[in-house]
């Protein structure tokens, strides 16, 4: 029974051996199934001709034997933590797979968190006189312009100051007009590569090369006949400048300095520069109400539209189209009109917003019926002295020494946060959040003896505050409000 089963197997296997068809030849193929797998998926990808497996994809032939597809190339893991984010930007990387989101929620975390969380260092000045204007240059830099006509770049870690030498004007050195004026505006163009700021004398518009600081040109032909309060950059080679004489001059820097074409020394080491006269000139309108005080205060452009905007002592806001010259588009009304001495403008919200004595508004030159309401900053009637925008939080700084936060989006002050006890959560306590400023340093001379000898402390104005967002740094600088009182008070809040 054994030999019969065996043989009809052995039949079988003949039967199946004879009805298959003989085997196609092929080259003998050696080596591992993954270098088969790669000369597959180069082949793939070198011939102009379907190899077998794109025509077993296509449908349109037939594959002989068993096909070895290549292995899929894995793909790197996006790192979403906030640690690898973090170690990232650490390392200067700007690409981070998956991040967009987590980056834009920190950063609005952190507007809105950063303002409870800042903590005052003062830093000393000497004796110089209210700080009226100040930029960061880097990480540990700002540089600063005062009351006494001393432009300065203080070391916010180390106190250390540097003066920077004024520009003079072409002609004798005679004293052209008060000293007591000082310098108002000190702003860095776009690509920080050059700064505009006033001359020794305070009606010329001087710009040096970042970050040497040194003298590039000086506005001191056919320009302004008075002090200059504001300046705003419109290109990296344009600059605009606002003046108490009621006009605004636009100004053209030569764009070979910012390329570095131009020698910067004579033979004698010492630097040069060039005098220029502006390209366009515009006078503020006349005010039926108040003619004669036309002085312009405050400058802000909108890179997004093009056009400028001003504001004048007489309580009207001006709005030019800027291009190779100003062309006036709208003069408004200000609902606020008194002491309007700041401006700033809002890319992402198309927004301006005015400080005045008592109140913030806020002006969409597109919409003849304004949205938001002013904001009302009645700090001990001292005024709005400082405003900045970023994202939907706006600063004043305030006559009265003190810092308050506003958000545009809710409409109300940020607000301070408290616990009732150490193991329970913060909470909002209603009350407005308010930062104060430390008392600086002030001149007790003969006029404070004899006028104010009984008073033991006098609140800050605060005239400039300008972050460092990277570090997460706020720079304050300002002085006595009264006009006769000698101080400053500059300090770092991180």
């Amino acid at each position: 029974m054994a030999n019969r089963g065996a043989t009809r197997r052995r039949r079988r296997a003949a039967t199946a051996s004879a009805a298959r068809p003989p085997p196609s030849r092929a080259p003998q193929q050696t080596g591992s199934r993954k270098r088969k797998a790669a000369e597959v998926e180069g082949g793939a990808g070198s011939s102009s001709s379907p190899g077998p497996a794109a025509a077993a994809a296509s449908g349109t032939g037939h594959a002989e034997g068993p096909l070895l597809l290549a292995k899929r190339p894995r793909r790197p893991l996006a790192r979403r933590s906030l640690v690898h984010y973090l170690k990232g930007r650490a390392l200067g990387n700007e690409d981070h797979p998956g991040l967009t989101g987590l980056e834009g929620d920190l950063r609005n975390y952190g507007v809105l968190r950063l303002p409870e969380l800042l903590r005052e260092r003062q830093l000393a000045l000497g004796p110089l006189n209210k700080v009226f204007a100040s930029q960061w240059l880097n990480a540990r830099q700002v540089v600063c312009g005062t009351k006494c006509n001393t432009l300065f770049v203080v070391d916010v870690q180390t106190g250390k100051i540097t003066r920077i030498p004024l520009m003079q004007d072409r002609g004798t050195g005679q004293t052209h007009t008060q000293p007591t004026c000082g310098i108002h505006a000190i702003q860095l163009n776009p690509s920080k590569t050059l700064l505009a700021t006033g001359g020794e004398n305070p009606n010329s518009l001087a710009v040096y090369q970042l970050p040497t600081l040194d003298p590039v040109c000086l506005g001191d032909r056919n320009g302004h006949r008075d002090w200059i309060f504001a300046i705003a950059w419109m290109s990296d080679t344009v600059v605009v400048s606002g003046s108490r004489d009621g006009t605004v001059a636009l100004w053209q820097v030569d764009p070979d300095i910012c390329s570095g074409n131009i020698p910067w020394h004579n033979n004698s080491e010492i630097p040069r520069y060039s005098h220029i006269h502006p390209r366009d000139m515009e006078a503020i309108p006349r005010a039926t109400t108040n003619p004669g005080n036309r002085k312009v205060r405050a400058l802000a452009f909108s890179g997004k539209n093009q056009e400028l905007g001003a504001v004048s002592l007489d309580g009207y806001f001006h709005l030019w189209k800027a291009r190779s010259s100003l062309s006036r588009l709208l003069s408004l009304r200000l609902p606020y009109c008194r002491e309007n001495v700041c401006l700033t403008y809002c890319d992402e919200l198309s927004l301006y917003a005015v400080g005045s004595q008592s109140h913030v508004s806020f002006l969409d030159p597109r919409q003849h019926q304004q949205n938001i309401r002013p904001l009302c900053s009645r700090e001990g009637g001292t005024g709005v002295r400082s405003l900045s925008f970023y994202q939907h939080i706006i600063t004043v700084g305030t006559g009265h020494g003190s810092l308050l936060f506003y958000d545009i989006r809710a409409q109300k002050f940020l607000e301070e946060r408290a616990s009732a006890s150490p193991d329970s959560f913060l909470v909002r306590t209603g009350r407005k959040l308010k930062l104060t400023c430390g008392r600086g340093w002030l001149n007790q001379d003969e006029l404070w003896v004899n006028y104010f000898g009984g008073t033991e402390e006098f609140p800050n104005a605060l005239y400039t505050h300008c972050y460092n967002w990277p570090e997460m740094k706020l720079f304050v600088g300002g002085g006595p409000l009264l006009s006769g009182l000698h101080g400053n008070y500059a300090g770092l809040w991180s």
